[in-house]
């Protein structure tokens, strides 16, 4: 089974401690992944707040692929609608050519709308966008040549150079799989994300993916096994576990009503794509109790209570890896590499032994034969 550690640059420490140190810290816990074992690093891509500074993820993947030799390199997700598709293909070409090929590529929609007005992109453009440039995107990246018109504008017969150096098949996946994006994501031929985990005693939600993957398919043929990630929070105490893990995640959902104006009514009433949003609001009285419940979802525990939990979640899911989040919500320097360290001695050896039907590791061996 894979094992990999996501980060969200989740950066909930208060105004008081400087952006360019808790920068330079979240690259260095990733960096050390590799020393502790770990398969792959995760960053996801998000503007203008702290809910989670990380800007520019194959920029600091290009720079971590500089400092480690094994671990593989994965975008948790790269916000399509925000990148020129040309600008995007090169970039992610690079990584992967620097890198020796160990570039994951993960795909999302966005959400927030002070992220798509810091960076200029009518927010009403964006299915539209998404769909349009990984039309041009995907098959660049499989035959080294840019072109194609969409909502992005016109593209003529461009040959990126330097080339792509082997195939991104089986190493392509979506963070965002709600309306068209599935049948983008079907068309292309993505793995499923799955972001945020089920209260455990209750049901994960029906697979709609997998119906509109038949639909787009027809062929009798299932999508790709998912990636599943989450947040843990792991201490020999069970008790202490779960009160921390609750904390930081209701942090991190705190963070999220914020950035993604869930507390702002009217927000997305007229905005295209995006209308059932407005179903999401939360009053001020409301916000509370949400994200607290929303914290219920943090998996904690003892090293055992963890691993009994994931083999849970490896049976709901049948996935190919995991890609944990260890660390959110605010939580210390201190506290995040006690929660590295600790997993990766006591939940990452069995995990990692364990049966996976299809692994995204066999798809790296076939790309380097």
């Amino acid at each position: 089974m894979h094992v990999g550690l996501a980060s969200g640059f989740a950066h909930q420490r208060g105004n008081g401690y400087d952006d360019a140190q808790f920068l330079r810290e979240e690259v260095e816990n990733l960096i050390l992944a590799e020393e502790l074992g770990f398969d792959s690093v995760w960053i996801t891509e998000h503007h203008f707040s702290d809910y989670s500074m990380s800007n520019d993820p194959l920029q600091l993947l290009t720079y971590i692929a500089a400092r480690t030799r094994r671990v593989k390199l994965g975008t948790q997700c790269i916000i399509v609608p925000w990148h020129n598709p040309a600008r995007l293909a090169e970039k992610i070409v690079n990584l992967d050519i620097l890198s020796g090929g160990r570039a994951i590529l993960g795909f999302g929609g966005g959400l927030a709308p002070h992220e798509f007005a810091g960076l200029g992109i009518d927010q009403n453009r964006s299915r539209a966008l998404y769909s349009d440039i990984l039309d041009v995107l995907i098959p660049a990246l499989e035959t080294g040549i840019l072109v194609g018109e969409g909502e992005f504008g016109s593209i003529p017969r461009s040959e990126l150079r330097p080339r792509p150096i082997r195939s991104f098949a089986g190493r392509k996946f979506c963070g965002s799989l709600s309306g068209n994006s599935m049948y983008s994501a079907a068309r292309h031929g993505f793995g499923n994300m799955v972001l945020m985990l089920p209260q455990r005693g209750k049901e994960a939600p029906p697979d709609k993916y997998a119906e509109v993957w038949a639909e787009v398919h027809q062929d009798g043929s299932s999508p790709p096994p998912p990636m599943v990630s989450g947040n843990f929070y792991i201490d020999e105490n069970a008790d202490y576990a779960e009160e921390q893990g609750r904390k930081y995640l209701a942090n991190t959902m705190r963070a999220a009503v914020r950035n993604y104006a869930l507390d702002s009514p009217g927000t997305f009433t007229k905005v295209k794509g995006y209308e059932h949003y407005e179903n999401m609001m939360l009053r001020p009285d409301e916000i509370e109790p949400y994200v607290e419940e929303f914290g219920k979802g943090a998996v904690t525990g003892t090293p055992q209570m963890i691993l009994d939990r994931m083999w849970e979640l490896k049976e709901i899911y049948r996935p190919q890896g995991f890609f944990p989040h260890v660390y959110f919500g605010g939580m210390s320097q201190q506290d995040a590499r006690k929660n590295m360290h600790l997993f990766a001695e006591k939940v990452l050896p069995e995990v990692k032994s364990w049966e996976a039907d299809t692994s995204i590791d066999d798809r790296f061996l076939e790309a380097a034969e």
